[in-house]
């Protein structure tokens, strides 16, 4: 390929630090934390649910950090899958990125179902196909502007959502203390360990019920690693990454464990409005209930408006992540090459498409129940995003022995993560549990259904990954063979943080 059509094919970096940021808070502040989160307080208790998001929470943080090292030197298209190319094997880089792509595609079915459930707050009786396709239509207009069109919108839909997820937990506190109507006593007696009565049990179902969650805590994490796929498209990476990354990280731990909290001590597990997937009919989100058992009827209108807000926001970031990726994969050969091309404006217009028509799967919900769907979807994204942190722990363990093995001093490297090896060792088996252990309850009733959506990503991605070694015939990636130098097009003033 000649070096001018090369230029062309390129994707501009025209996104922000404050982009950057928003970008992952937005991506991770959906489903997982407005939907998501009823469950995982039904099914463990407040106290369960709490400590399984804090674990996830240390999980993430290693991955961060991890990618945050790799992503200020090497701030280039397809970061997930780029990396374990460079530092692990490209039949693992093949097989992650084929696994991310379709994981992200369906957290973006996912989040139409959601929004579907939410506006049947308001319209119990409509259709969610037609719902779904609304929504859809909204997400492709925003990704084929150009990636400063969709930094912009993405930064004011996540903004709404933080300002707001703010106001909830100062209006939870002052319910907790008694200040404000809660719709019970204030307090924490939901907290008590009281087995003799039903609705005041912190932990249910002991270790099991924590390790069962930990998907769900997986999926509403997921998306925070846009911070190193979007370094691509950013300014100055070694100046926005580590930024964003240790602003990011700590802003969603807190809205989660006190979203967590503030749920937990005004809504027992008994509620019967908390999201059970098991029914076709959803109640409104545990943030719209603590309004409604408060009187507050305006009130929860209004935040499950900017719950649907929100919800598009999270499927807006997921299209972005999908898209960047399979056209990376494209664009090396990993993937048909139709889906390299990138438009006039830096949008890869062909792989954004793509990922919509896996996404409109969605359409399918009313088939089998939205809250079938919705749990379905949110599987299927979940083990895919632990799939894609597992590889992103493994790249970033070998990445840091090879610049080592070569020669480099430490001092060079733009951002360091500070726990290494042992935060990536942790996440590493963290991952491993997590993508084996988690769903265990499938074998207590099987069908193949919940066996497909929770567990059929795994043997699918060994088959790919020895299909790939066997055709290509790649090697583990050697220490010394290891290429730390960005790719052709890439500058070091792109990477630097030059003012």
């Amino acid at each position: 390929m000649s070096k001018e059509p090369q230029e062309k094919n390129t994707l501009h970096r025209g996104l922000k630090s404050r982009h950057l940021s928003m970008i992952a808070i937005g991506g991770s502040i959906g489903t997982g934390l407005f939907l998501a989160m009823g469950g995982t307080i039904r099914d463990a208790g407040p106290g369960g649910a709490l400590t399984a998001y804090i674990i996830m929470g240390i999980v993430v943080f290693c991955m961060m950090t991890a990618l945050g090292e790799m992503a200020t030197r090497l701030p280039i298209p397809g970061a997930f899958t780029s990396y374990a190319n460079r530092f692990v094997d490209e039949a693992w880089g093949f097989t992650n990125g084929w696994a991310y792509w379709f994981g992200s595609s369906m957290t973006v079915a996912a989040e139409l179902i959601a929004g579907a459930i939410i506006i049947k707050y308001w319209f119990p009786g409509t259709s969610s196909t037609l719902w779904a396709i609304l929504f859809l239509a909204v997400l492709l207009a925003l990704n084929l502007f150009s990636v400063k069109g969709f930094g912009e919108a993405e930064f004011w839909f996540a903004g709404i959502k933080v300002v707001i997820t703010i106001i909830f937990l100062i209006i939870g506190v002052l319910m907790i203390v008694g200040i404000m109507k809660s719709g019970e006593e204030a307090g924490f007696h939901n907290w008590v360990l009281d087995a003799g009565e039903e609705g005041k049990a912190p932990f249910l179902n002991g270790i099991g019920g924590i390790i069962g969650i930990l998907m769900v805590a997986a999926f509403s994490f997921s998306n925070t690693e846009l911070v190193g796929l979007s370094a691509a498209e950013s300014e100055k990476p070694s100046r926005d990454v580590p930024k964003a990354i240790n602003s990011v990280f700590w802003r969603i731990m807190i809205f989660y464990l006190g979203t967590i909290v503030v749920v937990g001590t005004l809504i027992p597990f008994t509620e019967p409005s908390l999201l059970d997937a098991a029914e076709d009919n959803i109640a409104a989100s545990p943030f719209t209930i603590v309004f409604r058992n408060a009187g507050f009827a305006a009130a929860a209108s209004l935040m499950n408006a900017v719950i649907l807000t929100s919800v598009l926001s999270c499927g807006n970031s997921s299209l972005y992540a999908a898209s960047r990726t399979m056209q990376h994969m494209a664009e090396k050969g990993d993937a048909p090459k139709f889906f390299a091309k990138i438009s006039k404006h830096g949008v890869p217009v062909r792989s954004v498409l793509l990922t919509a028509i896996i996404a409109a799967s969605a359409f399918f919900a009313s088939l089998i129940g939205d809250g079938v769907a919705y749990t379905a979807a949110y599987y299927l994204c979940g083990i895919a995003g632990v799939y894609n942190w597992l590889t992103i722990s493994v790249a970033h363990y070998r990445f840091r022995k090879g610049w080592v093995k070569q020669g480099h001093s430490l001092k060079d490297l733009e951002y360091k993560s500070p726990f290494y090896p042992y935060g990536s060792w942790f996440c590493i088996i963290m991952c491993v549990i997590i993508c084996f252990g988690a769903n265990w309850w499938v074998f207590t009733a099987f069908n193949w259904f919940d066996f497909i959506t929770c567990y059929a990503i795994i043997p699918l991605s060994v088959v790919m990954f020895f299909a790939y070694k066997k055709v290509r015939n790649t090697k583990w990636v050697k220490y010394e063979d290891m290429d730390f130098d960005p790719p052709e097009g890439i500058t070091k003033k792109d990477i630097s943080a030059i003012d």
